[in-house]
């Protein structure tokens, strides 16, 4: 099923992302992880890909159809493109569509000076319009944004005039990287509306449970904390059980003001964290 089926039957849904393991004992494990995040139910569940030479993304495609065979859970395979070419594009969407898998995240991908870039895709909009073009209406396509703004975005109209390109080359979708300050994803999600972005935006939310974590958010993606938290990690920052239960905490007052505003769905970053799936979906199981 595509997933923009399952927004449509379901006002509001609750989806995660996990990444494939590393290490081959951790892959060893992977169907545990899945068992215990599929009892979660969620309606669907995101698989990471490599930006460009990853040896986990052939793990991609063998954990989505896991999900989908064994779990009967719909997958969302990320596939990022600004390391590769059409031709390899194209051999990864006849993968997808002989396991029968339908829903595709498409991403630019994160720069590696180890692998160069190619020239057939150089932004995600680059990759939507492609497959588009080349498969129709056989994937449903969603795309990501960044109620934050996207890091390399000059300002925000910018960064909306360009997440405007994704939806008109095709996408479905919409799924938010994380962020902090709900106010700033209602501005966001009006921005999109005024834009004439009409698809559905999807809030991404990952609760910040230890300091390096916290750290390594604002480095990579250039998250915003509001001042509610930073007093949270001021206070608990050395104390790290504390921090994990006034992370959490926070996170589920966060999906719950969000899920009472009437966003259509949350997505969950779950760094394949069992733990925090399930204290997350127990609190919020009566209000979705």
């Amino acid at each position: 099923m595509k997933i923009t089926q399952i927004h449509t039957n379901k006002p509001q849904s609750l989806s995660f992302e996990i990444f494939p393991p590393k290490k081959e004992e951790d892959f060893k494990n992977i169907d545990e992880m899945l068992e215990i995040l599929c009892d979660c139910h969620p309606e669907y569940i995101s698989v990471t890909f490599g930006a460009g030479g990853s040896s986990n993304n052939n793990k991609t495609i063998e954990i989505a159809k896991k999900i989908k065979n064994q779990y009967n859970v719909e997958p969302v395979v990320h596939l990022t493109c600004l390391c590769y070419n059409k031709a390899e594009i194209d051999e990864f969407t006849r993968q997808l569509s002989y396991e029968g898998i339908e829903n595709i995240l498409a991403l630019r991908g994160d720069r590696n000076p180890n692998v160069p870039a190619k020239e057939d895709f150089l932004h995600a909009s680059d990759l939507i319009k492609y497959i588009k073009d080349t498969t129709g209406d056989q994937f449903c396509i969603a795309g990501a944004c960044y109620p934050d703004i996207h890091p390399e975005a000059a300002d925000k109209v910018d960064d909306i005039k360009n997440l405007k390109k994704k939806v008109d080359a095709g996408a479905e979708l919409l799924l938010s990287q994380l962020f902090f300050d709900n106010d700033t994803f209602f501005n966001f999600a009006e921005d999109c509306r005024l834009a004439g972005i009409n698809v559905p935006v999807i809030p991404g939310i990952m609760p910040c449970i230890n300091a390096a974590q916290i750290q390594r958010m604002v480095t990579m993606c250039g998250a915003k904390f509001p001042e509610k938290f930073q007093k949270i990690v001021h206070r608990y920052g050395d104390n790290k059980a504390a921090l994990f239960d006034a992370g959490m905490s926070y996170c589920e007052s966060q999906i719950i003001e969000l899920l009472a505003n009437d966003v259509e769905g949350i997505h969950l970053y779950t760094m394949n964290n069992v733990r925090v799936a399930k204290r997350l979906t127990e609190g919020i199981k009566n209000l979705i």
